[in-house]
C-alpha cells in the first residue's frame, strides 16, 4: 500500500505513525510545504518567548523518520487528480498514490479590512507565522493584537515578554464572550490588567494605515480612534484550508466533508484534523474540530480505516486548555458561555481572583454532571471525564473534588472552601465538611 498524506501536524504524523503499526509493509510519504519535519504547533509562543528553543519543539529526532520509513517531502502539492490517483508538486513532479489522506490543518482569517496586506499584519498559525513575526516585530514599540481568542491573549503575552507594547482590540463586551461565561471572563481580564495590556472592549478593526515603505504604521478602530502601531496580528479565528480539495472534485463547506470513517466523497481519498468537517457531528458536538488532541485522535482512528479496518471516529468527552498569562484554564464536557435549557451550574471564585471552578449539571434530579471550568486549578483529566460519562451527581462530584485536585504538592488546597459555597448555594445537596483522605462525606 502506497498511503500519501498532505501535512504533517499533529494529525498527519499520528495517522503515519498508526499505519506503520498496522501495516510494516506500507510506503508512507508525507508532504508538507510549511516545514522539513514535525514540530509542535501548541509551542510555538514559547520559542518566540525564549523559553524553548527551536530545536526543542521537535518532537521526534531526525534519524526517527528514515527509521520508521517515513519519507518526508517538503514541497507544496498544487493539484489532485482523484480519477488517476496522483498529486503534483508545486515543480511539476507526481506523486501516485494508492489511500490519501489529507490533512491539511487551517489558515487564519482575514476578514477584508483595508491594509490587511501590508508587511507587519500576520495571523499566528505556523512556523512560517513564527518566523515573520520574529522578523517583524524586531525594534517595535506597540503592536495591536485583533480578537480575544485563545490566539490573541497568547499573541499579547509573546509581545508582552519582549518589552513591546501590546494593545487587544475585542468585538464583544467581554474577553471570549462566546466561550466563557462573565465571571471566567472577567479573571482573564484581570490578568491583562496585572500585566499592564490595555484591551478595548467592543471595539473591531476598521482599517490598517501603511506608511511609505508598504509597512503597518497604525490602525483605525469602528470607534473612529487611530492607533500607532507597527505590528497587526490578526486573531480572529482560523479556517480550514481547503486549496488541495478544491482542485478535485472533493465536495467541500466550510471545511472538507466526511463520514463517520473520515472518508471524503470520493473512495480511498480521506480528511482528518482541522480541515475537516463532519456531515453528521455526534449530539453536542461541532462539525469542525480544531484542537491538538481532537486532530491527534482523527490521524489515530482513520489509520485504522485506511489499513482495512473501518473504524468510526468518536471524540467522547470534549476538552481543552490554556494559559491565560498566569492562570492556567480547563475545560471538561459542556459549559457554555450563558443559561442553557435544562442546566445549572455552581461557581466558586478565590477572594484573590487566582482560583475560580464552575460545575455544570442537570438541572432534574439527580443533576448529573455535564461540564466543568476550572481556572488557577488543576483537575485530572480522567476523573473528570469518568465523571461526565457516568452521569455523576453533582454532589458526589463535590464530595469527592479532592481526588481530581492535580495540583503540585505544597500548592493552596481549596476544597474546604468549595464544599462550603456549595452548601451555601444548593442546600438541598448538602455535603459534610469531613475529609477523608482527600475525599468529603456527602450526606
Amino acid at each position: 500500500m502506497q498511503l500519501v498524506i498532505i501535512g504533517n501536524g499533529i494529525t498527519g504524523v499520528s495517522c503515519a505513525l498508526a499505519v506503520r503499526r498496522l501495516r510494516p509493509d506500507a510506503r508512507i510519504t508525507l508532504v508538507s510545504a510549511e516545514s522539513t519535519h514535525h514540530y509542535s504547533r501548541t509551542a510555538l509562543m514559547y520559542v518566540y518567548m525564549g523559553h524553548l528553543r527551536a530545536q526543542d519543539i521537535k518532537p521526534y529526532e531526525d534519524w526517527f523518520w528514515d527509521e520508521n520509513r517515513l519519507v518526508l517531502v517538503h514541497a507544496n502539492a498544487t493539484a489532485l487528480n482523484t480519477a488517476e490517483q496522483f498529486l503534483t508538486l508545486v515543480n511539476g513532479t507526481t506523486l501516485g498514490y494508492d489511500q490519501l489522506l489529507l490533512a491539511t490543518g487551517s489558515e487564519s482569517m482575514r476578514h477584508g479590512w483595508p491594509g490587511q496586506h501590508l508587511a507587519g499584519v500576520q495571523g499566528l498559525y505556523g512556523l512560517p507565522d513564527l518566523e515573520a513575526m520574529t522578523r517583524d516585530t524586531h525594534g517595535i514599540s506597540r503592536g495591536v493584537v485583533v480578537g480575544g481568542g485563545l490566539i490573541g491573549v497568547e499573541l499579547a503575552e509573546m509581545l508582552h515578554s519582549r518589552g513591546i507594547e501590546p494593545l487587544v482590540l475585542v468585538r464583544d463586551a467581554r474577553y471570549w464572550a462566546g466561550v466563557l461565561p462573565p465571571e471566567e471572563a472577567n479573571l482573564v481580564d484581570r490578568q491583562f490588567q496585572e500585566n499592564h495590556v490595555p484591551v478595548r472592549y467592543g471595539t473591531e478593526l476598521r482599517a490598517v494605515l501603511g506608511d511609505a515603505q508598504g509597512r503597518v504604521r497604525a490602525v483605525v478602530t469602528t470607534a473612529g480612534e487611530e492607533i500607532a502601531c507597527q505590528w497587526v496580528g490578526l486573531a480572529t479565528g482560523v479556517a480550514p484550508n481547503l486549496a488541495l480539495a478544491k482542485t478535485a472534485n472533493i465536495e467541500t463547506d466550510r471545511g472538507i466533508l466526511v463520514d463517520a470513517y473520515l472518508q471524503t466523497n470520493v473512495p480511498h481519498v480521506y480528511a482528518a484534523g482541522d480541515c475537516a468537517q463532519h456531515r453528521r457531528p455526534g449530539a453536542g458536538e461541532v462539525p469542525i474540530e480544531q484542537l491538538w488532541y481532537t486532530g491527534r485522535m482523527q490521524g489515530e482512528t482513520v489509520a485504522h480505516t485506511i489499513c482495512g479496518q473501518p473504524t468510526p471516529y468518536r471524540r467522547g468527552v470534549w476538552f481543552n486548555s490554556a494559559k491565560f498569562f498566569n492562570l492556567e484554564y480547563q475545560t471538561y464536557g459542556r459549559a457554555p458561555a450563558g443559561p442553557a435549557a435544562g442546566l445549572e451550574s455552581f461557581y466558586w471564585e478565590h477572594s484573590a481572583g487566582r482560583a475560580a471552578l464552575r460545575v455544570y449539571f442537570q438541572a432534574a434530579a439527580p443533576h448529573a454532571v455535564v461540564g466543568f471550568n476550572a481556572l488557577g486549578l488543576r483537575l485530572r483529566h480522567a476523573l473528570c471525564e469518568r465523571w461526565i460519562q457516568q452521569q455523576a451527581p453533582a454532589a458526589t462530584v463535590l464530595a469527592q473534588l479532592g481526588a481530581a485536585n492535580f495540583d503540585p504538592e505544597f500548592f493552596p488546597q481549596h476544597e474546604r472552601a468549595i464544599v462550603a459555597a456549595f452548601n451555601h448555594q444548593f442546600p438541598q445537596q448538602p455535603i459534610a465538611l469531613t475529609q477523608r483522605k482527600g475525599l468529603w462525606a456527602h450526606s
